[in-house]
């Protein structure tokens, strides 16, 4: 799959969102990587949680980052459907954790 694709898919996925979900996203960022180093990830979030943020700890940072792993995402499926279900999973995963959703809670909503 190209990556012009791929990344058309993550934006689907994320354009997605129940409205009364996405407008609550704050300085968020989406990359896409081949895959991570030494680590099978579909996704990655790195920031700081909406749950964690305030108005005194919270200013002048870059923007969070969620990174979907295009080759790891690619590998474990096998058509174009699967890729599309799979990023999708992984937006919404890599998201709650900007919700400051953790791993565990993620597994008993059936998103880990």
């Amino acid at each position: 799959m190209s990556n012009e694709r791929f990344e058309a898919l993550a934006t689907e996925a994320l354009a997605s969102l129940p409205p009364e979900l996405s407008m609550h996203i704050e300085n968020l960022a989406i990359m896409v990587e081949d895959e991570a180093l030494g680590r099978s990830l579909f996704g990655l979030y790195e920031g700081i949680p909406l749950t964690r943020r305030g108005p005194m700890s919270y200013n002048g940072v870059l923007p969070d980052r969620i990174t979907l792993y295009q080759k790891t995402i690619c590998a474990g499926c096998h058509n174009e459907d699967e890729v599309k279900v799979q990023i999708r999973k992984t937006v919404i995963h890599e998201v709650a954790h900007h919700f400051g959703i953790s791993d565990p809670r993620l597994e008993e909503l059936g998103w880990a």
